[in-house]
């Protein structure tokens, strides 16, 4: 029963802002969970962690340790990356536009509402109040959409909805200096992105850029005096004119023992100290350099990003079309389209070499290299809702069919889609592998049956009726000689040859849409449910037409064998699941499971949850690999898992916990109903707000690998002791110890502190129970490491450690059978 959830496919992004951490790891959120790609590795994994609703900003400390998340409710989650647990909780008080860490991490950004707050960064240590308010900046007008620190984590540029960005100092200055916002004005809508630009000698703030959501682009240049100038970049200037007096830090004019005028070199403090505070950006001007466009109207600009040590500006449009800038000369390098919809995320990696682009409409997700203009990464998820998924008898391939009129094909162990087929001008509704592994079938409501070979991602045969059928039912028997198909609108089953295309017979009898089909895994026997409240079996070889039928009170939705070919399972629509035994045609036993699987309530429903007869029903059922546990689900966001013998309900996955999906809350809010309807389904033309469609398709999985093992930990087992073991010259003790820890790094460090002498040595005193964790670590090494036959090696010194193991129980075996033997004799 240790099922858990493992990965989301089908759905590689779905709003909000993306981030790159540690140059390789794209980070995107996925309704309201997080998926996080390896771009080196290609693989992907969504995090066992569920917000309360969709995910509209994420954050990323610059160490790639903490990640944080706020939904749409307001709803934060501070969580720690590698381990993948939430750490703490804070809610706020305003609908959060923009959040970043400063490039310190000891800061956190958030602009909530016309609010910019920055907190104090939490750590690992539980605390009561692990956020602390530092400082909140109220001068703004309209919601902050954007904002960007300095290298020195002392200066923060914001831009906001109502045309300004402002430059804010975090730190108070001395002397009692009380700075003032610097504002950026000449905007004609709103700022979409404010950044900083630095020189790359003294790595200080030299300039800034404004980029507005009506395709423009600003460029300001931050003008010193010049006693500021001597002292921070060490130049040598002409003094000033004694006839054109400056004023002082602090806004006051000093004369010195002569009567001349001069300037204070200190702001503000005593001996330097505003300029140890970061107070360099207190005494200067901004000008405006220069303002270009991007020529894209009426197309508006919708995600922006800047990259410092390269001084480039990308920007994603509403048209799908992105630019990419080399600044302050606003040379244009590339000017794409992409997408067909509104690019909503575009960022930089921290190299600059990738660009990461989303689509939040469509569930694109885009890696690109402008140097070789080659994609790393692209990766689209289903538009519509997925109707239907088959597993490859290998278990190693994933296809998804949707409403969007598409097949797609996932590997399970990287969570990337490897190819899609669209050649059905319909929504699919059935998908079925055949024993081969190498073609699969796909059943539309165009009135055809494909067939795909996933050798040459190819559609080589198409199967047809005379007359034009929804099919929503397929299946094929054991040889795949035969395919079947069930239809929604002549209530018939069509069967065809699969080596000629032909279409053999047509199975008529059913008075109702026929939406379950499976052939028996012992015979060639056909099982059919339809909503004429009868399953049929039927002799499809023979040709006899129905050979037996089972009667029942309610419509019939889906049908299913037992593995063993013994017992026969179906759902009906009052939330049943009856059982048969195909052979005598008799009911065995039924399980109630109405309360089990009801769900939520709909915005568009006029009853409540508990009187509604909506989702209470299982509309697909799933035999365990033995026959003992069968899985039925529907319309509902429970997943429910039965015993068969005893018919009882072992288990229920609640699946989502997402509160912005329908369905999911068994109350309704009365505040959200207005005369014209829900609130929540009342379009705002002028939203940027990106909902979302679907949560994918959610895998499960029992595998016990585990991140460390508590029965196995004592104060003793850290990663000092690692350390201390191996400078001991004792690798043994520390490998044991990285095992016991299970830390990648620390294991591949002592796989590689272990002399070739003392390899047989090492390998035999590993504890049984960890040899499985070293083969992996030492498979991960074989991918990318130069030492083959360092590797080669352990693998042969284990395999040895392996066969000895093995061989004593065989031998101990052998000795019992022989003792047994004699004593019978």
């Amino acid at each position: 029963m240790n099922f858990r959830f493992q990965n989301l496919l089908g759905a590689p992004y779905r709003g909000g802002n993306t981030v790159i951490s540690n140059n390789t790891l794209l980070v995107s959120p996925v309704g309201n969970r997080v998926s996080v790609t390896d771009l080196v590795k290609s693989q992907t994994i969504t995090l066992p962690i569920q917000s309360s609703s969709n995910i509209c900003r994420i954050a990323v400390s610059p160490d790639g340790t903490f990640l944080l998340t706020v939904d749409e409710k307001n709803r934060c989650l501070f969580i720690n990356l590698r381990r993948r647990v939430v750490l703490h909780r804070i809610s706020f008080k305003k609908p959060v536009n923009v959040v970043k860490f400063s490039p310190d991490g000891a800061f956190i950004a958030v602009g909530a509402g016309k609010l910019l707050q920055i907190w104090r960064s939490p750590g690992f240590r539980k605390e009561f109040f692990p956020f602390e308010l530092v400082r909140t900046f109220a001068d703004f007008d309209d919601n902050v959409t954007s904002l960007d620190w300095s290298p020195d984590s002392n200066y923060l540029i914001a831009g906001s909805k109502d045309f300004t960005a402002r430059l804010l100092c975090l730190k108070k200055l001395g002397g009692g200096i009380k700075y003032k916002p610097f504002l950026f004005l000449g905007h004609r809508d709103s700022v979409i992105g404010a950044f900083f630009g630095i020189n790359k000698i003294t790595n200080r703030v030299c300039k800034s850029y404004t980029i507005t959501r009506d395709c423009y682009v600003f460029s300001w240049t931050y003008k010193r005096d010049e006693v500021e100038a001597d002292e921070i970049d060490g130049e040598v200037s002409e003094p000033p004119s004694p006839t054109t007096p400056d004023r002082g830090g602090d806004g006051k004019l000093e004369s010195d023992a002569n009567g001349i005028v001069k300037k204070r070199k200190n702001y503000g403090g005593k001996d330097g100290e505003v300029f140890e505070d970061g107070g360099y950006l207190c005494g200067g001007k901004w000008e405006l350099s220069r303002k270009d466009s991007f020529m894209q109207a009426p197309a508006k600009l919708a995600a922006c990003d800047y990259h410092r040590e390269l001084d480039m500006v990308v920007v994603g449009f509403s048209n799908g079309v992105f630019g990419l800038y080399q600044m302050p000369d606003f040379v244009c390098i590339h000017l794409l389209s992409i997408s067909r919809e509104k690019i909503t995320a575009a960022v930089f990696n921290d190299l600059g070499n990738w660009l990461s682009f989303g689509c939040a409409k469509l569930g694109q997700l885009l890696v690109w290299e402008w140097r070789s203009e080659s994609y790393i990464l692209k990766q689209q998820g289903h538009y519509f809702d997925v109707n239907c998924l088959a597993y490859s008898p290998d278990s190693q391939l994933l296809a998804t069919g949707a409403d969007d009129n598409k097949v797609k094909v996932w590997t399970v162990s990287s969570g990337f889609c490897f190819v899609t087929f669209s050649e059905h001008t319909n929504s699919v509704t059935a998908l079925h592998f055949m024993a081969s592994n190498n073609c699969l079938l796909s059943a539309s409501l165009d009135g055809t049956v494909r067939a795909w070979d996933l050798f040459r991602y190819r559609n080589f045969r198409t199967f047809t009726t005379p007359s034009s059928r929804q099919f929503v039912s397929l299946t094929a028997d054991q040889s795949g000689e035969v395919i079947c198909a069930g239809t929604l609108d002549s209530f018939e089953i069509f069967v065809w040859s699969m080596r000629t295309g032909r279409l053999l017979d047509v199975l008529s009898g059913h008075e109702g849409p026929v939406h379950g089909l499976t052939f028996s895994p012992t015979n060639a026997i056909l099982a059919s449910s339809s909503w004429d409240k009868t399953v049929r079996l039927w002799d499809v070889f023979e040709g006899k037409g129905a050979v037996e039928t089972f009667p029942h009170i309610h419509d019939v939705l889906t049908v299913v064998y037992r593995p063993d070919g013994r017992q026969l399972a179906c759902s009906t629509l009052d939330g049943q699941i009856h059982f048969w035994d195909p052979i005598d045609g008799l009911l065995m036993f039924t399980i109630e499971g109405r309360r089990d699987i009801s769900g939520g309530r709909l915005m568009t429903d006029r009853r409540s949850a508990a009187n509604s007869s909506s989702g209470k029903c299982f509309t697909t059922l799933c035999y365990s690999a033995d026959g003992s546990y069968i899985l039925a689900g529907g319309s509902s966001r429970y997943i429910c898992m039965y015993d068969v013998a005893d018919q009882v309900l072992l288990r229920r996955f609640q699946i989502t916990h997402n509160l912005s999906l329908d369905g999911v809350l068994d109350f309704l809010n009365s505040k959200n109903m207005t005369d014209a309807g829900p609130l929540d389904l009342i379009d705002d033309d002028n939203s940027d707000v990106e909902d979302a469609t679907t949560e994918g398709v959610l895998v499960y999985s029992v595998d016990e690998s585990f991140i460390f093992d508590p029965t196995d930990l004592d104060i003793d087992v850290t990663p000092e002791a690692v350390d201390a073991a191996l400078s001991d010259g004792q690798p043994t003790r520390a490998l044991i110890l990285s095992l016991r820890l299970n830390e990648d790094t620390l294991i591949k460090k002592c796989i590689f502190a272990v002399s070739p002498v003392d390899l047989p040595a090492v390998a035999s005193s590993i504890p049984y129970r960890y040899l499985q964790r070293l083969i992996e670590a030492l498979a991960d090494l074989l991918e990318g490491c130069p030492h083959l036959e360092f590797i080669l090696k352990w693998s042969q010194e284990l395999c040895k450690v392996q066969w000895e193991f093995y061989s004593t129980k065989l031998k101990k075996l052998a000795s019992f059978f022989k003792i047994f033997a004699e004593s019978n004799h």
